[in-house]
């Protein structure tokens, strides 16, 4: 695994073994991830999402604490998957950072908690399988614009983003850090610990 340009994301690009019967790799080694990253991924949640060419799904996060951290793969077709470091206070706030996700290389982002994560789907029934650390709480999820012009997210442009009506409808990053809607900074590495393990995870 590789650290990103935004600090608590990383990608994993892992070793594909190919013969007659077809292909074999590890989707996720707890050992590796810990040793790369330095955390650990408390799995609460896994969840399978299918897309059509175009599908705009983000961006998406959730309140710390406790937060959501996320360990997101395509295993069918293609996505421009993207991070975005949403997090006020944070010396990087406001960049993002992108990365191809498809079922021929089989990388795997992973973004600690605080951090926006949002996809568009660059092939018909694109599959996406995220492992969470925590679950679905729809009183701690947030979301921003993946449109918003200040940002500046360089989605690709021969396709028409297909967005559901609650993500066309979330505030700009500016709007949603006036209103106090975003996590800070502080309080992510307070959580998380400077070496990004979870305080008072038995685990850690």
């Amino acid at each position: 695994m590789r650290p990103l340009g935004i600090e608590g994301a990383w990608v994993d690009t892992p070793r594909v073994f190919t013969d007659s019967r077809g292909r074999f790799h590890e989707l996720f080694k707890d050992e590796q991830f810990h040793e790369s990253t330095g955390r650990r991924l408390g799995l609460a949640q896994a969840n399978c999402s299918r897309s059509v060419l175009g599908t705009l799904r983000g961006i998406h996060y959730a309140s710390v604490p406790p937060g959501q951290a996320k360990y997101v793969t395509c295993v069918r077709g293609a996505v421009l998957d993207v991070v975005v470091d949403i997090r006020a206070g944070s010396p990087s706030f406001g960049k993002w950072e992108a990365v191809r996700l498809d079922d021929s290389t089989h990388r795997s982002v992973y973004l600690s908690e605080g951090l926006g994560h949002a996809f568009m789907a660059l092939e018909h029934d694109s599959t996406v399988v995220y492992l969470c650390s925590e679950g679905y709480a729809p009183d701690r999820e947030y979301g921003i614009d993946p449109l918003d012009p200040a940002l500046g997210i360089a989605w690709p442009e021969n396709l028409t983003p297909r967005l559901s009506p609650k993500d066309a409808a979330a505030p700009t990053l500016e709007e949603a850090e006036r209103k106090g809607l975003l996590p800070s900074y502080g309080a992510c590495l307070a959580y998380c610990g400077k070496d990004g393990s979870r305080m008072g995870d038995p685990r850690a």
